[in-house]
């Protein structure tokens, strides 16, 4: 796909680190202009996704600069909290990251999207499983996945939408071996690049006909069936 994203127009929410700047350096290798709005400090748009004015202010800042959007990717994580220790307030944050905010800034954009545009929202892995004390970011991210089949319909004609759930992904580069990689049935942990690849793909014109999808992308971590005393797993409760 070598410069095939010439003159494209990508925004990415979380682009500072992670998933989001892999993207973002995707993206720049293959010819597109990018925009980041992340709360960490760097030369991008600085602001919390959390806040409806800070939203409000980088769209307008975007649209005044390009006139257009391409590729919208809505990557900036909610926080984990469990029902322990979760507060309203906490709860109320998680929902508002990830799944308000990406809806509000997709609302926001929707009138500037350029022929072919694409959305894609970053859920997780964990709409469809748990760990226990997970609540507040599961709840946020089996929202942004059933989020993304509702804008696929409502954006028919303006713009494909599609969810990418990943599983366990390095965002640290710590090289992890070991038990935490080979229970994972491809042998290893994921890279922020294999997602990033993913949503090159999704923004591509190859896939074309895959819209309000979400696609799984955890090594099969999620296909294994666990068994007590089977492959190497076992339970006391």
């Amino acid at each position: 796909m070598s410069g095939s994203f010439e003159h494209k127009i990508a925004v990415i929410t979380g682009g500072g680190h992670g998933i989001g700047k892999a993207a973002a350096e995707a993206f720049s290798r293959q010819g597109a202009e990018v925009y980041i709005l992340d709360r960490q400090s760097g030369d991008w748009f600085v602001g919390d996704v959390s806040e409806k004015e800070t939203l409000e202010r980088f769209a307008r800042e975007i649209i005044t600069r390009t006139g257009k959007i391409d590729f919208l990717i809505n990557n900036a994580p909610p926080p984990m909290k469990g029902i322990s220790d979760c507060s309203w307030e906490d709860f109320q944050k998680a929902l508002t990251i990830g799944v308000t905010a990406p809806f509000y800034l997709t609302k926001l954009f929707a009138s500037y999207f350029a022929p072919g545009a694409c959305v894609i929202n970053l859920s997780s892995s964990r709409d469809r499983m748990s760990q226990p004390q997970t609540e507040s970011y599961s709840a946020a991210k089996g929202g942004i996945a059933a989020l993304t089949h509702a804008m696929a319909v409502s954006l028919a004609g303006k713009a494909r939408v599609n969810s990418i759930s990943p599983g366990w992904i390095d965002t640290a580069g710590s090289r992890i071996s070991g038990p935490d990689a080979l229970q994972q049935p491809v042998g290893r942990v994921g890279k922020p690049e294999d997602i990033a690849e993913m949503i090159l793909f999704l923004c591509s014109d190859k896939a074309g006909f895959i819209n309000g999808e979400n696609i799984c992308i955890d090594g099969g971590m999620t296909k294994l069936m666990i068994y007590h005393d089977e492959n190497g797993w076992s339970y006391t409760p």
